[in-house]
């Protein structure tokens, strides 16, 4: 027997679900395609033509600072590894309080997510981001002048062009109460912001929300990556003191499986876009700052994002790993939702075992948010330690310092996308 590649068996069994339910596939987590991703480029530590930093003993920095571009008070953080926006409502609010102690105890920021502000991520968050969506959710302007940063949400790497998805089994009495829509019901966040059709009117936004705060805040522009070469530079004219570039391998709580898995483009071939933009403006690295997300996991990774050009990384499905989503403990009760340990991505039905991507009671209560955020501080630490050995091997006293030049890659689609050699060339693909 011979499986066919076009219609194998997980399309078989896709093609039989659908003629059997009338219905689209929804679900969270991000694309499972192979795409070429960070493990396709590889660094080229230093030896006789280059001067590595002597292990520990040698200082390699890694603090950053987002929005120095216009605001009053940008954020100063010590990692360059922050907390993408997950919002209460996809999360339980003990998962939103772990997340803000991790990220405060490793001295980064989180982010809001639609939906508005909690009590627990604000009273546990040294430095917390206030998304600004297009679904208006929970917006509050005093809890905008709460935030150390405004994150105005164009788009999401996992569905640039699609709005957020929460279904019924999460809305609970306190998630209707803060979005102000009925309770158990299925809620759909719009695709884009109701009071503005172009790049003009977010520039009014922009100084309007800059009004509301006094000037004090560091504005972020999010963009799922499609046209990042465009639309970083439509940003930027726009006023955006930070740019976040958020690549199609970016997680989701909840959207439809085909657009997880075929719209926007891998987060190797936003990142020289954007960069590209922010150059020719020239604004990178001292003007407008640059955020990566996508598939961040691990201190390589950190590395080589920043070795491309970004300023800092945003994780998010890694983070709720951190905190012990899809953990073997619960093996058995993954078996019981027909799935398991590695593999549970049903996060919009509101069962997750953990207690973290739920809003039921009992659920929720399993999860301690003081643990939680122990691991996560913990991960970032180890990204963060990752990231600066790598940055020493390559004789780099700040993990920012990191440059193409210090990449090659090993197949000819990274090489294109990534704009670095070809491993044992001076080729670029396309150059």
């Amino acid at each position: 027997m011979r499986e066919s590649a076009t219609f194998d068996r997980n399309t078989i069994a896709d093609i039989q679900r659908a003629a059997e339910t009338g219905i689209y596939d929804i679900r969270g987590w991000g694309a499972k395609r192979p795409l070429p991703h960070f493990d396709d480029l590889l660094f080229l530590g230093a030896s006789m033509s280059r001067y590595p930093l002597e292990g520990y003993r040698e200082r390699c920095g890694t603090d950053v600072v987002l929005g120095s571009r216009h605001a009053k008070h940008p954020l100063h953080l010590d990692i360059p590894v922050t907390i993408a926006g997950m919002s209460f409502g996809a999360l339980s609010g003990r998962a939103k309080e772990a997340l803000g102690r991790g990220a405060s105890e490793a001295g980064t920021s989180t982010t809001t997510g639609d939906g508005g502000m909690t009590p627990e991520e604000r009273g546990q968050s040294k430095n917390l981001v206030y998304q600004y969506l297009p679904s208006r959710y929970g917006m509050n302007p005093d809890d905008l002048r709460k935030a150390d940063a405004i994150e105005i949400v164009l788009g999401q790497g996992a569905k640039p062009g699609g709005g957020g998805m929460l279904l019924g089994q999460k809305i609970s009495e306190r998630v209707a109460g803060m979005r102000t829509l009925p309770e158990g019901i299925d809620q759909r966040s719009a695709c884009r912001h109701p009071d503005w059709t172009g790049p003009d009117d977010l520039t009014i936004k922009i100084n309007e929300l800059r009004e509301i705060t006094d000037w004090e805040k560091p504005i972020y522009v999010k963009v799922g990556a499609t046209r990042t070469y465009y639309d970083v530079k439509l940003a930027v004219h726009a006023g955006a003191d930070v740019v976040v570039v958020d690549g199609m391998q970016g997680g989701t709580a909840a959207t439809q499986d085909v657009f997880i898995e075929h719209v926007g483009i891998p987060t190797l071939a936003a990142v020289p876009q954007a960069v590209q933009a922010l150059q020719e403006l020239d604004v990178h690295r001292h003007g407008v700052q640059l955020i990566v997300s996508g598939g961040i996991r691990t201190g390589a990774d950190v590395a080589k994002a920043l070795a491309l050009g970004a300023d800092a990384v945003a994780i998010g499905t890694a983070a709720l790993i951190a905190l012990g989503d899809n953990h073997p403990r619960y093996e058995e009760e993954y078996r019981k939702l027909g799935s398991a340990a590695g593999f549970y991505d049903d996060f919009q039905d509101g069962r997750d075992p953990a207690g973290i991507t739920t809003q039921d009671p009992e659920l929720a209560a399993r999860f301690d948010p003081i643990e939680g955020g122990r691991r996560l501080a913990n991960y970032l630490r180890v990204l963060t330690m990752e990231a600066q050995t790598i940055a020493r091997a390559c004789g780099k006293a700040h993990v920012t310092h990191l440059e193409p030049e210090d990449l090659v890659a090993i197949t000819i689609e990274a090489a294109a996308m990534a704009r670095v050699p070809l491993a044992g060339t001076n080729w670029i693909p396309g150059q």
